[in-house]
């Protein structure tokens, strides 16, 4: 699945990751993800990280090597970017909103240097377990992971 689907031209986020908008300044773009400032950010900044390929929500990800790889370098590119620009913030989130809480069908990783601006909007990054919410992205790994599906052997 980590390819997606073809572009979706009603999706924002595909003509983002198209370069069809020329108002959304990209901070990082290569062949699997785009990276651009938040409209609305929620912290001292506020990063997505996009997947190229059209891929609805976190729920349309499988325990395949290829879904693992995708959020993986996600994470690592959100990761990459904050600790540039914002290297002595002490708190960081990353994760991804589940439906039915997510804003754009279009899976995006929401990379947040805290502190949260204001305070009240870290309510929009709460897990609310098997209601949806938001999922840390490490969460999401270990749910894609095709590895830890198999047993160990100890």
């Amino acid at each position: 699945m980590a390819g997606g689907a073809s572009p979706s031209p009603s999706c924002i986020f595909c003509q983002i990751a198209r370069s069809s908008t020329t108002t959304t300044p990209l901070l990082h773009s290569d062949d699997k993800v785009v990276a651009f400032q938040d409209i609305n950010p929620s912290a001292l900044r506020h990063y997505l990280v996009i997947s190229v390929g059209h891929i609805p929500t976190v729920k349309d990800l499988q325990r395949k090597p290829e879904d693992f790889s995708l959020v993986s370098h996600m994470l690592n590119v959100g990761q990459t970017l904050l600790h540039r620009v914002a290297p002595h913030s002490k708190e960081y989130r990353f994760g991804f909103h589940q439906p039915p809480w997510n804003s754009v069908d279009h899976l995006h990783l929401h990379c947040l240097a805290l502190p949260f601006t204001p305070r009240w909007k870290q309510v929009k990054y709460l897990s609310l377990g098997p209601l949806g919410g938001f999922i840390e992205a490490e969460k999401l790994l270990e749910r894609v992971n095709p590895i830890s599906s198999i047993p160990s052997k100890v």
